[in-house]
């Protein structure tokens, strides 16, 4: 078995200009410049330690290359795309919805579509099982005619239309476990058949009031939405169970030719963005029971795209777990940070997440049974 790591120094060049958090500096009403939340640091971070302990040769690395404007559009609107293309060639500006970059800034936001799109390449021609792509910017926020939070393009959504369109597969699946909803690729395949979009993220985070338990997709597609909304506070014992009781059924109900998933690891403790209490360890447990699953479903075809995560200090540790995992292989580096979360009060289940989780189960009832 070999893993894919996709790395590219320009992921760290993409430029979300000088911010405070997601505020624009504004003396008048006292908004100090400082760094925007969505900066290079815990990225370069979790590359440097692959490079420091060494781990990166265990893993396969693979070329990024731009995402052609075909697969783009398959995806995004074209007047977004042309307003994205402008903007890239002028100063930079907003793709919407806190989605700052500058000049350069798209040319980069199709690196990492395409460094997703080349890792899927690689696990469909057999060079690799599985993989990860370490890319930047992220982009499971983004919809089809508008950027949000941090992201211009969908790269999930572009990486699953292409393995429907490019490799002939039938079903697709987007487990998505950053602590924020993945609205982007719901909103995408609403009304798809083929694509399962999963959600597993801390309830009302962001997108505001978005990620109900009720929205399961419409149409041809109704059913193959899962929101798992979780409370703030939840730790390792409500995302075991989560994947449990909902995640791995509904896998198995659906079928996936391919498993993708939307890796945000802003659901671990001390993140700043998010209120949950993931730590490396549990990272691994996750990325066990999802390889199980791709092992029986899909002849271990597991992809992951980096989306989230904003704490220096967990963030390299939870990156190099789950690569760890994927390869089975040690690195022989000791997580320092992992044991401090873990030993938080509630980490075991609760009782309010264990009774938001059965009620989410209900809705596996509503996915289509696949034939075998």
């Amino acid at each position: 078995m070999k893993t894919g790591l996709v790395w590219n120094e320009l992921y760290a060049w993409h430029d979300t200009g000088n911010y405070a958090g997601v505020l624009q500096p504004d003396p008048a009403a006292f908004i100090e410049p400082d760094e925007h939340h969505e900066n290079p640091r815990t990225k370069r971070r979790f590359k440097n330690l692959l490079d420091a302990s060494g781990f990166i040769k265990e893993l396969t690395l693979i070329d990024a290359t731009h995402a052609s404007v075909e697969s783009i559009l398959r995806i995004h609107d074209a007047d977004y795309i042309e307003r994205l293309k402008t903007l890239n060639e002028d100063r930079g500006g907003d793709a919407g919805g806190f989605s700052p970059f500058a000049k350069g800034g798209y040319d980069i936001a199709r690196l990492s579509a395409g460094g997703c799109l080349a890792l899927l390449k690689a696990i469909m021609s057999g060079d690799v099982t599985n993989g990860y792509a370490l890319n930047r910017p992220p982009g499971h926020h983004a919809l089809a005619n508008s950027g949000m939070g941090f992201c211009q393009l969908s790269n999930g959504s572009i990486t699953a239309q292409a393995a429907i369109d490019d490799y002939g597969l039938n079903r697709v699946a987007i487990v998505d476990w950053d602590v924020h909803h993945g609205n982007g690729p719901e909103s995408i395949f609403w009304e798809s058949p083929d694509v399962l979009t999963i959600s597993v993220h801390q309830d009302n985070s962001f997108p505001p009031n978005s990620g109900p338990l009720e929205a399961i997709g419409e149409g041809a597609g109704h059913g193959c939405n899962l929101n798992i909304p979780l409370p703030p506070g939840s730790g390792r014992g409500a995302y075991i169970e989560t994947f449990n009781k909902v995640v791995l059924p509904a896998l198995y109900k659906f079928k996936p030719d391919i498993i993708l998933v939307a890796s945000g690891f802003d659901g671990a403790g001390f993140d700043p963005l998010g209120r949950n209490m993931l730590y490396a360890e549990a990272y691994g447990e996750l990325t066990t029971m999802l390889m199980s699953a791709a092992q029986k479903l899909c002849d271990g075809r597991l992809l992951m795209t980096h989306e989230g995560g904003y704490s220096p200090m967990t963030v390299p540790y939870c990156g190099l777990k789950v690569l760890e995992t994927l390869s089975g292989k040690a690195s022989g580096v000791v997580d320092p940070v992992g044991p401090m979360i873990a030993g938080m009060g509630g980490q075991d289940l609760q009782p309010h997440q264990a009774a938001l989780i059965e009620k989410a189960a209900e809705n596996l009832a509503h996915i289509p049974v696949q034939a075998t």
